[in-house]
């Protein structure tokens, strides 16, 4: 039986032999049938796979220029900026609570969260600098490329607390999987029986496509092996 010691560890695994629609899967068996973000959050390009743990993110819309009793309103970003800085190794910002009027992701923060070895970028709403941020190659998941900033009209007001997203809770430390099919949240108290029956599945469906190619059929195949 497979087993990891580490998080590097587990997304290796995950970036080698896993993928969402595998992974929802199993989460569906489990009962847990509302883990996947909604579609318009997807990839900006073909190919980008993320693989980390969630630091949540809270954004909130304001009015520019208008008198509030909040200092963190005050600021330009709000504490956007601390909640960058804060990113870790094999983390994923995740941002979530402001309207999809403007941008919540940006080349240069794209630029930051790689310096920190963060695993990538999952925004509700749009990102920008979509060009610099395909160049830098920095996984990155959004409503699309859409440039208005943030600044005058968006703060972000806390971050490492639970989030949700369309009715999908987040918490910090929770394991996010992108990939070009979706991004799906594996809650943390679940991690471990999730991944390896995720694997067994996953390994479980290469031997039946390799059964369907020498002419097995697909209801004999899910007979036999209950995959498909």
């Amino acid at each position: 039986m497979i087993e990891w010691n580490t998080d590097e560890a587990l997304f290796k695994i995950i970036r080698d032999e896993l993928y969402t629609a595998v992974i929802g899967d199993i989460m569906d068996k489990m009962g847990l049938l509302n883990q996947f973000l909604p579609p318009q959050i997807k990839a900006l390009t073909k190919g980008m796979f993320i693989a980390g743990r969630a630091m949540t993110v809270l954004c909130t819309d304001i009015l520019e220029g208008a008198v509030n009793q909040n200092k963190i309103l005050g600021k330009p970003f709000g504490l956007m900026l601390e909640a960058l800085d804060n990113l870790k190794q094999h983390e994923v910002y995740v941002c979530s609570g402001a309207s999809p009027e403007y941008a919540l992701w940006g080349e240069l923060m794209s630029t930051r969260a790689m310096k920190l070895g963060a695993a990538g970028a999952v925004v509700n709403g749009y990102s920008r600098d979509t060009k610099g941020i395909l160049e830098l190659g920095f996984p990155t998941f959004s409503w699309g490329g859409y440039a208005q900033d943030q600044a005058p009209r968006g703060k972000v007001i806390d971050y490492r607390v639970p989030i949700e997203i369309k009715g999908i809770r987040i918490n910090p430390g929770d394991i996010v999987v992108g990939d070009t099919d979706g991004v799906c949240i594996v809650p943390a108290s679940a991690e471990k029986e999730i991944f390896l029956l995720a694997i067994e599945k996953a390994r479980g469906e290469k031997v039946v496509q390799q059964k369907i190619q020498e002419g097995m059929s697909a209801a004999e195949a899910f007979e036999k092996y209950g995959i498909l």
